[in-house]
């Protein structure tokens, strides 16, 4: 079902939008992370900034292009390194810098976008939390960005501090 708002946009042109203006403020904020920030844990944290940029990363790959079935684009790597339950103390191998994340954050964005607003309306092979649409899926992927952008600015200031 296709939502008409007002002078005829759809519901797909906002949520196109809204990844847009979430991941482009999300790679401002971190293209001001310096290195040594981005790998301090802080008290009362359970990952690094760097864990927290690889995890949208891996996160947003999962959601939007099924990753790592069906898509290609990150290394098979980045499950062991930033999907859940997982944390920098345990990382091994290759890992990747936060300047290339922020490359493979800004290549995915291209990806989303080009997404058919046909798929939203999708329903997913099997609900996930309760979301049965690809839309309803791509809406919790912005969610999720927001909120560990939200993580990212509070570690900041308690490592700046």
């Amino acid at each position: 079902m296709k939502y008409k708002l007002e002078r005829g946009r759809e519901m797909s042109d906002l949520l196109f939008k809204q990844f847009e203006m979430t991941r482009g403020f999300f790679i401002k904020n971190i293209e001001s992370i310096t290195s040594e920030q981005a790998s301090v844990q802080p008290e009362g944290f359970n990952n690094t900034i760097h864990w927290h940029i690889g995890h949208v990363l891996t996160v947003a790959e999962q959601f939007m292009m099924g990753y790592p079935k069906k898509s290609h684009h990150l290394p098979e790597n980045y499950i062991e390194l930033f999907g859940n339950g997982t944390r920098p103390a345990d990382w091994s191998g290759d890992i990747p810098t936060v300047e290339v994340l922020a490359q493979q954050l800004k290549e995915q964005l291209g990806r989303i976008t080009e997404v058919p607003a046909e798929m939203l309306n999708e329903n997913l092979k099997k609900p996930f939390l309760g979301l049965e649409t690809f839309g309803e899926l791509a809406n919790m992927a912005l969610f999720h960005e927001s909120y560990h952008l939200g993580q990212i600015h509070a570690m900041k200031k308690v490592i700046d501090k």
